[in-house]
């Protein structure tokens, strides 16, 4: 008689921001798609781009560039909106470009680097060593949580 074990997989959505490589898990993404025109907010934090429509749902922003504390984008493609859905509520996340969905195990997860420090090191969960590079994961409740202001 064998015994199997059972290694919890995790599926993420990846996406690129600066040199970085992002992930989240896609039980949280509703849906990727092209830049929308984003009408700014008065008053609104650094970190809110602003609201879009989405098929006439309001849709609030974050550009996760300043909200990471990464430098800001000098090229001349625009960001792509990830689309997550927290409480209900659906938030878009400006990121550079996307990458594939991957399946990990949770026996590669790590605790997030001590070299993460300031906003970010809050808003990461840990990270996934990959062959070719670092996987971040976000937390994304934190992430789309602009309470502190």
């Amino acid at each position: 008689m064998t015994t199997s074990t059972s290694i919890e997989q995790h599926q993420l959505c990846t996406f690129y921001l600066d040199k970085f490589f992002f992930g989240i898990g896609v039980e949280k993404v509703q849906e990727i798609v092209r830049y929308q025109k984003i009408t700014r907010v008065p008053l609104a934090p650094p970190e809110v781009r602003g609201l879009m429509n989405l098929r006439n749902q309001i849709v609030t922003a974050i550009d996760l560039r300043d909200r990471l504390d990464l430098p800001e984008y000098r090229g001349d493609m625009l960001p792509i909106n990830v689309v997550v859905k927290i409480d209900e509520e659906m938030i878009s996340l400006l990121v550079d470009d996307v990458g594939d969905v991957l399946e990990v195990s949770q026996e590669q997860f790590e605790s997030s680097p001590e070299t993460l420090t300031g906003k970010v090191s809050k808003l990461i969960r840990g990270a996934y060593k990959l062959e070719e590079r670092l996987l971040l994961i976000l937390d994304v409740e934190k992430v789309v949580d602009l309470t502190g202001y």
